[in-house]
């Protein structure tokens, strides 16, 4: 007969196996983020890689050319933005002086309306720089050293990505052995969900870059901006970063906006219009276009990405939500899991009403209060 062990070791032996699984992830991390990029970009050449398939080309010819495809658009993409960021920089000079005269401009009208001394805005402003950069400067660092690794490991991805698809067949057999507690025709259904979930967000995901991207290059237009498509293309793929990404987004044009436009009121619009956007995207956009295909819970996301930030850095923030969504679908296997794919999902309509509790007591056949 089977040893039965209390509750509570039970309990504890799950978190510790949920802390040492944490604690090998982070210091993986230079390993797991390329590998799970690759994973990601994988399935989404995976159709690209059937159809040449269906061409009658060998399945290593196929992901080959698969991997250069995805390769050529994001060089493209890269060279554009990196073009651009040449081009603008030839105008440094002068927007630098230009910035020059918006900052005496505004430290002048300061040093007569409050009565500061010459330059004491200048040293107020450098001591408290200095004070939140050296909290700041930390986790930037830690951010963006992680992004530098990532970086460094990039070059591995497409040759992660080509294998993916070259051994997709022997990884699903693997898949089927390994869990050997639920039947084959789960564990394929559980991956074909997985790879449905992955490409039907990323896929709306993309269309969403390429309707804000259009929607902020139309607002820049109307202004007239200089170098419109590149700030709103450049807005939009910084949504892949949740929080900063929007920020930067609207940030950097309304700079450069009050420094080559001849008044303040443009970095205003240009700021408005982002946020119109930005509500747009967030309330609108999004929900009809990936709708419920990454159904999560909001708070469960929130901490995801905050997690994901910390372990992995940049490129955590950007593969928490597919990757949670990948864990949500893979508790749903065995029943002493499903009660965590539950709460990582988004709640019921029921969950929020206000005779929630009287449904989910009558749910659960709950005994009523004795004070009722």
């Amino acid at each position: 007969m089977e040893k039965q062990y209390p509750s509570s070791i039970i309990l504890a032996a799950k978190l510790i196996v949920l802390f040492l699984t944490v604690a090998i992830a982070y210091f993986l991390k230079s390993v797991l983020v390329p590998l799970m990029f690759a994973l990601v970009i994988s399935i989404m050449l995976f159709p690209i890689c059937n159809f040449l398939e269906k061409m009658k080309l060998p399945r290593a010819a196929a992901s080959i050319i698969s991997v250069i495809i995805a390769t050529l658009v994001l060089s493209a993409l890269l060279y554009f933005i990196v073009h651009q960021v040449i081009v603008i920089g030839k105008d440094g000079q002068d927007i630098a002086h230009n910035f020059g005269m918006i900052y005496d401009s505004i430290q002048g009208w300061l040093e007569s309306t409050f009565g500061l001394r010459p330059g004491e805005l200048t040293q107020r402003i450098r001591e408290a720089g200095q004070k939140q950069l050296s909290g700041v400067g930390k986790y930037l660092t830690s951010v963006f050293s992680s992004a530098g690794g990532t970086l460094a490991n990039g070059v591995l991805v497409p040759l992660y990505t080509f294998f993916f698809l070259y051994y997709r067949d022997f990884f699903k057999d693997f898949l089927i052995q390994a869990v050997k507690g639920a039947p084959a025709s789960k564990v394929m259904d559980t991956i074909n969900r997985i790879y449905h979930v992955i490409q039907s967000y990323l896929l709306g995901l993309v269309t969403v870059m390429g309707i804000v991207a259009v929607l902020n290059t139309v607002g820049l237009l109307i202004m007239g901006l200089e170098y419109a498509w590149f700030f709103g293309t450049l807005a939009a793929i910084l949504i892949l970063i949740p929080y900063i990404g929007v920020a930067i987004g609207s940030l950097v044009p309304a700079l450069f906006a009050l420094a080559t436009m001849d008044s303040y009121w443009y970095a205003l619009g240009v700021i408005g219009w982002f946020q119109v956007v930005q509500f747009l995207e967030g309330n609108f956009i999004t929900p009809n276009i990936v709708g419920g295909k990454v159904s999560l819970n909001p708070l469960v996301a929130i901490i995801s990405l905050l997690l994901g930030g910390m372990l992995f850095g940049l490129g955590g923030l950007i593969l928490a939500l597919p990757m949670v969504a990948v864990m949500k679908i893979i508790f749903e296997m065995t029943d002493a899991t499903q009660p965590f794919s539950f709460l990582i999902g988004e709640p019921d309509a029921d969950h929020i009403k206000k005779d929630s509790f009287d449904r989910l007591r009558e749910k659960h056949k709950l005994d009523k209060p004795s004070d009722e």
